[in-house]
């Protein structure tokens, strides 16, 4: 594939915009001309929060990808996995946390919250693969729930043939020192979410 598209979706505080800097990184460090853009809608409210990043084997002469395009979604809550379906390509696949987070809509009871059967079976309706895993349980193992982030970075690594290696080092120069351990932790755990999906 010579362009892979990528969409990361979730909630102000999950560290989403950390997550796409290290797919972005991730992506260069493999050899892709890599680009990002984030999108940042009240993030400090819990509002959404998206990233486009674009791997290519050719100049990438835009982050921002359009309908329909999205090669891999990986989505940090269920409700923003859902918002964000119009951008897959039907051919795609889809990560998803199983966390759930209601924005104000839901809290203030203007609306419901989608059941997690209705969010799920509409997503694989639309899209050829979609993986779910619980995220935060693994990070709460952990004793951090900060660590969501990388979980679920560490679940994406599987479906690329990229050496943990890179994954780690980039990871490792993104975080602050003192939480590198841990995150490295996260990222292994992450991994075996898919080994065993």
């Amino acid at each position: 594939m010579k362009n892979i598209n990528f969409l990361v979706s979730g909630v102000g505080g999950q560290g989403t915009v950390v997550a796409s800097d290290i797919l972005a990184a991730v992506g260069m460090e493999a050899g892709y001309e890599a680009k990002k853009s984030d999108v940042l809608g009240l993030a400090m409210r819990g509002g959404s929060v998206t990233s486009h990043i674009r791997w290519s084997q050719g100049t990438v002469h835009a982050p921002m990808v359009g309908l329909g395009e999205i090669n891999y979604m990986v989505a940090f809550e269920l409700l923003e996995a859902l918002r964000r379906l119009p951008f897959m390509n039907p051919e795609g696949t889809i990560i998803v946390n199983t966390q759930q987070l209601p924005p104000v809509s839901v809290t203030s009871g203007q609306t419901n919250y989608p059941s997690q059967t209705e969010i799920i079976t509409t997503l694989k309706k639309h899209v050829k693969t979609v993986y779910e895993i619980d995220a935060l349980s693994t990070a709460l193992k952990l004793k951090n729930s900060k660590t969501v982030n990388v979980v679920i970075m560490g679940a994406a690594s599987a479906l690329f043939d990229i050496p943990t290696d890179i994954w780690e080092k980039v990871i490792a120069g993104t975080v602050r020192p003192k939480h590198v351990e841990l995150n490295i932790a996260a990222f292994r755990e992450g991994r075996k979410l898919m080994e065993v999906g």
